[in-house]
């Protein structure tokens, strides 16, 4: 049968219609934004500077990861959250995931996101420890009692022929404001502490010294992490989150952004900027932590050999009561070289 001028055109408006309802399903379908919910051990968003840059200057959004960040309290609760399902990505220490995939949870390190130490172990300056030997006797102070820092200090102490229990004993006082008190109350001769944790006591009017000793502050703090599992099945999200933290992580260590920087870390953590002079000086302790030791490695990049020393002070310690069948299935850097292009 033949069609009419106007039946042909009311067809070819219907047809127009069904295919523009048809690619307006498909375009946002493709564009919708994954969800993916990011765990970190502590509130501090200065710490965590190049993750909120990276949501305030919109460049997860530009890899399609629409992206909500939870605090919990140290590494353990981060590597349980990932481990119920409760977070894709999660921001562990070395130590606690070694911990964990001893103990049959198949958890990655993607990102190495301190090449250099966040953890020192600090005295008050006018205390007559000078070395961690001297340390023998007395209570050393942690954030929580299965944190990475707990792990860099056992290891220090350990080196210096000291066994916990019999030569030390760790307390845990909390960050910050409450290992302050902990100082001033003298319940702690000492404290392993993270660099921010070391501004919140020095800004408390504690002055503090460093004890670890140089060979300790080349391991590598945390970083990131996901599940084999979720790593096998959504490699394009892991190499979208990457991009957008390598592209953070440089516009943050450009001296040009410095307000922009603390305007993002702001918005993550208000408390934090309440004092402006503390801010700034805790983000520049953290840019130095966040610089590779060797940029042409590219941002994210983690070296075996730095793997092996956390290894082997984890087994020499006692944290891990034998080596791990294959410590090379802890980590992987098999996305750095597309998140650096």
């Amino acid at each position: 049968m033949k069609m009419g001028p106007e039946l042909h055109r009311s067809a070819r408006v219907a047809l127009t219609l069904v295919f523009a309802s048809i690619a307006g399903a498909t375009g946002s379908a493709y564009a919708q934004e994954t969800k993916v919910t990011i765990v970190v051990p502590n509130p501090s968003a200065i710490n965590n500077f190049p993750l909120h840059v990276a949501i305030g200057e919109g460049y997860f959004k530009e890899q399609g990861l629409d992206v909500t960040v939870e605090a919990v309290n140290g590494s353990a609760s981060v590597l349980q959250s990932m481990a119920a399902g409760q977070a894709q990505i999660g921001n562990p220490g070395p130590g606690p995931l070694l911990g964990a995939r001893a103990r049959g949870e198949d958890v990655v390190f993607i990102y190495n996101q301190f090449p250099k130490s966040i953890f020192g172990l600090v005295v008050k300056e006018d205390s007559a420890i000078k070395t961690p030997t001297d340390l023998k006797g007395t209570t050393v102070g942690v954030g929580t009692a299965d944190g990475a820092e707990v792990g860099f200090s056992r290891a220090i102490l350990s080196k210096s022929g000291l066994a916990e229990g019999n030569d030390y004993k760790f307390l845990a006082v909390g960050d910050g404001g409450t290992a302050a008190a902990a100082f001033l109350n003298n319940e702690v001769e000492s404290y392993a502490a993270a660099v921010s944790d070391a501004a919140i006591i020095g800004a408390r009017g504690i002055p503090l010294r460093e004890i670890t000793p140089e060979e300790f502050l080349s391991f590598f703090g945390n970083g990131w992490a996901v599940t084999r599992s979720y790593l096998d099945g959504n490699p394009k999200v892991i190499e979208g989150f990457g991009k957008a933290l390598v592209k953070a992580t440089k516009f943050g260590l450009d001296p040009a952004n410095k307000d922009a920087v603390l305007a993002h870390a702001a918005v993550g953590n208000p408390q934090e900027a309440e004092d402006p002079k503390f801010a700034a000086a805790l983000l520049t302790a953290i840019q130095d932590r966040v610089t590779p030791l060797d940029v042409s490695t590219g941002y994210g990049y983690q070296p075996p050999e730095h793997w092996k020393m956390w290894h082997e002070s984890q087994v020499a310690t006692g944290a891990l009561s034998k080596p791990l069948d294959d410590l090379n299935a802890a980590y992987t850097n098999e996305f750095v070289k597309a998140w650096n292009e």
